[in-house]
């Protein structure tokens, strides 16, 4: 399992330079069964990471762009009378794959992201009254401008809440930016990453970190702690959700399983809490005239709340 990991990894890595945390963080998401959103600037790799993923794992891709006058039946589909067979037909929309790259969401409408929610959360859409199984896995990867950028808007609560990570890749390393140029050519260079996973083997090790990876009460204890302190901070007005807390233990499990190990410990908690947590919270307005941040907050609150103390840690 672990071998296999790795060699998901030493795949993206091909066309995605100096991203080594980045690509492991996407791909323990993946792991936990979670959504990711990704935030940066346009050009960062963004969508290469989100291809790469799906040529390393056998995974159907699609591609949703967003637009303004993009139609919540584009993401489901549409059910349309055929003449010729006399009967209603379903027409299907981009979620019907494995992984779903959802380009740029926050330039489109509140009503077409609402079309997600369903999608992201139950596995399953309905359309006209009729519910359809999606495809197993489904993994949304949705891709954000910074909110300044023009024609942008704020996703909802509700929406982000769906995203078991908020990650930002940032611009590469001089260095690798360099070995990116050499690299480059016309042709798409995600047929240089080979399929090393298939479908089933992702789904077992799925299974795996959902019912294998032990947590034990006192771990449990600290991630609801966690949480909890997030909700009484006196900077932040709406804290980390029980569908948050849900989050963060299976990022903690699939942490654990890429460290080779069955069990979670605190350290994989604090590898992974500011990224369940950062977009799930709501800041006051006194933070943001402090000029304080969700990361620094959050970090805060990791060193105030005190870790259990493990036998076998």
């Amino acid at each position: 399992m672990l071998e296999m990991t790795n060699a998901v990894i030493n795949e993206v890595k091909k066309v995605v330079k100096g991203k080594d945390e980045i690509i492991q963080k996407v791909l323990m998401a993946i792991y936990a069964s979670g959504h990711v959103l990704l935030e940066d600037n346009p050009g960062s790799g963004k969508t290469t990471l989100a291809k790469a993923f799906s040529h390393a794992i056998e995974l159907d891709y699609k591609r949703q762009q967003f637009t303004p006058d993009t139609m919540p039946s584009d993401i489901i589909g549409y059910s349309y009378f055929d003449k010729m067979s006399n009967e209603m037909k379903f027409m299907e929309g981009s979620v019907q794959c494995n992984l779903l790259l959802g380009d740029e969401i926050n330039r489109t409408s509140a009503k077409t992201q609402a079309a997600l929610l369903q999608a992201m959360e139950e596995k399953a859409i309905t359309v006209e009254g009729i519910t359809y199984p999606l495809p197993d896995p489904f993994i949304v990867i949705a891709t954000q401008n910074p909110v300044t950028s023009l024609g942008t808007q704020p996703l909802p609560d509700s929406q982000c809440d769906r995203f078991i990570v908020k990650l930002s890749m940032g611009y590469p390393e001089i260095a690798d930016e360099v070995n990116i140029l050499k690299e480059t050519s016309v042709f798409d260079i995600t047929t240089r990453v080979d399929t090393v996973m298939s479908k089933e083997n992702l789904i077992a090790i799925r299974q795996y970190v959902d019912s294998s990876i032990y947590a034990s009460d006192e771990m449990l204890d600290y991630i609801c702690r966690l949480c909890d302190a997030t909700r009484k901070d006196q900077y932040i007005d709406v804290g980390v959700s029980t569908r948050g807390a849900i989050a963060m233990k299976r990022m903690a499990c699939a942490n654990a399983l890429l460290c080779n190990r069955n069990y979670i410990i605190p350290d994989d908690v604090y590898a992974i809490f500011i990224d369940v947590c950062a977009h799930r919270i709501i800041l006051k307005p006194q933070a943001k005239l402090e000029d304080i941040n969700e990361e620094t907050i959050l970090m805060r609150i990791l060193n105030e709340v005190k870790p259990p103390v493990l036998a076998r840690y």
